[in-house]
């Protein structure tokens, strides 16, 4: 019971962390508006998030050789409720990127530690408690566009400060948590942060090369959702309700793919995802009216949000107790980068005057060819399971 009420809290908390680095996609007409700045600058912004969520990871890892994991989960409350203090006072775009940049290094610093501690918690299904976590976590982004735009009534300040408020509140009820439970012991066996990467390399690898170019095309894809689909014609309200449809397809996605994962060979289970995301994109690209495109959308949320707790429990539940939480950082440090630098990419190729539908065509051709040849390795017993 006492780790059940701990999955709680952290489920609790990671609801807030996700609502934090998803809440500036809907905020980019804001602040185009508000500091006056170009798409180039705005993607910069949401890829700062990114980019923070991706750069304490290593040292993470490292600390997570050192300090008890939830610990760690704890600091990263307390950062992520002084980041939101910060923002929510900017008054420059430089002051506001800098805001945005540690809310990320928040939610980084909490997923490397929070997602070894719950496979350590539910060693026997590691997929299950890796999708209602990620469940948990999706809400809040389902939450962050009808949030967003109540908090407009009033002021997009006031989003900042809510999320501030409720880190403390749920920093607290954590750490509370965590001292009234048994805790595991298994993370005491990894004590050699480069050695333990260094011996998962082909695990580390293989895991990228399936998920990283995806997520690098997910980043841009929803963080300019709204403005995509408002260039297919659709007014800014209804682009708003079809990016909380694809957050929303997410929820059911975390949970059920997080059951399938413990059911299914990793590896296949994992590319019939990439395969799936990149045919719905590409019909994405192809059709126009709301209807159609609200189908799309659901149909994209369901794949893309499948894909990331089969990821975490192809690598939490492969890795073995004395490199776990070492090899994972190492991982989720570089797939995060990739992930980071998506948005601005994005950005970029559209003020050089590239159109959305063109650039993600091409991107899912690309992904396309990229499954068929990780089938053909993975058929020949090339890829580590």
């Amino acid at each position: 019971m006492s780790r059940t009420r701990l999955f709680a809290s952290l489920c609790g908390l990671v609801f807030l962390l996700n609502l934090a680095r998803i809440i500036f996609a809907p905020l980019l007409d804001v602040f185009i508006g508000e500091f006056g700045i170009g798409e180039a600058t705005a993607g910069l912004i949401v890829t700062l998030v990114w980019v923070g969520t991706a750069s304490p990871r290593l040292p993470t890892g490292w600390l997570l050789t050192r300090v008890p994991r939830h610990y760690v989960v704890i600091g990263s409350g307390s950062v992520l409720a002084i980041s939101a203090v910060l923002a929510a006072n900017a008054r420059t775009v430089r002051h506001l990127l800098i805001g945005a940049f540690l809310m990320g290094i928040a939610s980084g610093v909490y997923f490397v530690a929070a997602n070894p501690l719950l496979s350590e918690l539910f060693p026997s299904r590691v997929g299950r408690a890796m999708g209602i976590h990620g469940a948990a976590s999706q809400i809040g982004a389902v939450a962050a566009a009808p949030f967003v735009a109540l908090t407009l009534l009033v002021d997009w300040r006031l989003a900042l400060w809510t999320i501030a408020v409720g880190a403390v509140l749920l920093t607290v009820a954590a750490w509370v948590t965590a001292r009234r439970t048994e805790l595991p012991s298994a993370g005491e066996a990894d004590r050699k942060f480069v050695a333990g990467a260094l011996s998962e390399w082909k695990l580390i690898v293989t895991a990228l090369a399936i998920v990283g170019a995806t997520s690098f095309v997910w980043q841009g894809l929803f963080n300019f959702y709204e403005l995509y689909m408002q260039s297919k014609g659709l007014s800014s309200g209804a682009a708003g309700t079809l990016l909380t449809i694809v957050f929303a397809a997410g929820v059911p996605a975390f949970f059920f793919s997080g059951d399938l994962a413990d059911r299914f060979p990793h590896v296949p289970y994992l590319l019939g995802i990439v395969g799936t995301f990149a045919a719905t994109l590409l019909l994405l690209t192809a059709v126009e009216g709301f209807l159609a495109l609200a189908v799309l959308s659901a149909a994209v949320g369901i794949v893309i949000h499948a894909l990331f707790p089969a990821t975490d429990a192809y690598l939490l539940d492969t890795l073995p107790d004395s490199t776990r939480s070492s090899a994972y950082a190492v991982f989720s440090s570089a797939w995060m980068f990739a992930q980071a630098l998506g948005s601005s990419a994005l950005g970029l190729v559209l003020e050089r005057g590239y159109t959305y539908d063109g650039v993600f065509a091409g991107a899912a051709i690309f992904l396309g060819v990229a499954v068929v040849g990780l089938v053909a390795l993975e058929r020949t017993g090339r890829l580590p399971s």
